[in-house]
């Protein structure tokens, strides 16, 4: 859902989806930077958070992921259809207006996760990489931001139409451009 629709998370929707452990509330914000620079203690995050805001994304999760667990875009579309949340609409436009070559790479980069995070961040890093170089993406900024004429001419007309073997290629090794990790010797 996220992937595919570019929605954004709350701090609710981000604790629930494992990329935040807390929430502090911003009032709170001051104290938590005072307690920390005072003595170090990581400890103070979790003493001052407070309960995880409301998170649309868990209240409507059932959905969500029934809709988004088909196999492919199509088939979230037809089942996205089906849908009456708030979500849902919001959602199927997304997935009109995507470009269907970062749609197709998409689900195949979530059908594969990798073991670790630097495995997933070196395949985020050639899929954007390649997406620049050769992919719609010039074609999305010149749709939405030159001409706003907001009529992309995609490469494709579906993710569907998308040949394996490029989307394939989009996330194959970028060989001596690969992401490497490596932390360069500062003068």
């Amino acid at each position: 859902y996220l992937g595919l629709t570019g929605a954004r998370m709350g701090p609710g929707c981000a604790i629930l989806a494992g990329f935040a452990d807390h929430h502090i509330p911003e009032g709170a914000w001051p104290e938590l930077i005072a307690a920390l620079a005072a003595d170090g203690d990581a400890g103070a995050v979790s003493d001052m958070a407070g309960p995880p805001p409301d998170s649309p994304l868990g209240r409507d999760a059932p959905a969500i992921g029934w809709a988004f667990g088909a196999a492919d875009v199509a088939a979230i579309t037809a089942r996205l259809a089906r849908c009456s949340g708030d979500w849902a609409a919001p959602a199927a436009k997304a997935l009109g207006r995507g470009s269907p070559l970062s749609m197709a790479m998409t689900l195949a980069m979530l059908a594969r996760p990798d073991a670790d995070l630097r495995a997933a961040l070196a395949q985020e890093y050639r899929a954007t990489h390649r997406l620049i170089e050769g992919g719609d993406f010039v074609e999305g900024v010149r749709a939405l931001i030159v001409d706003k004429d907001n009529t992309p001419r995609w490469r494709h007309p579906a993710p569907d139409a998308v040949p394996a073997a490029e989307v394939a290629g989009m996330l194959a090794s970028l060989g001596a451009d690969e992401l490497d990790f490596k932390e360069e010797e500062q003068p």
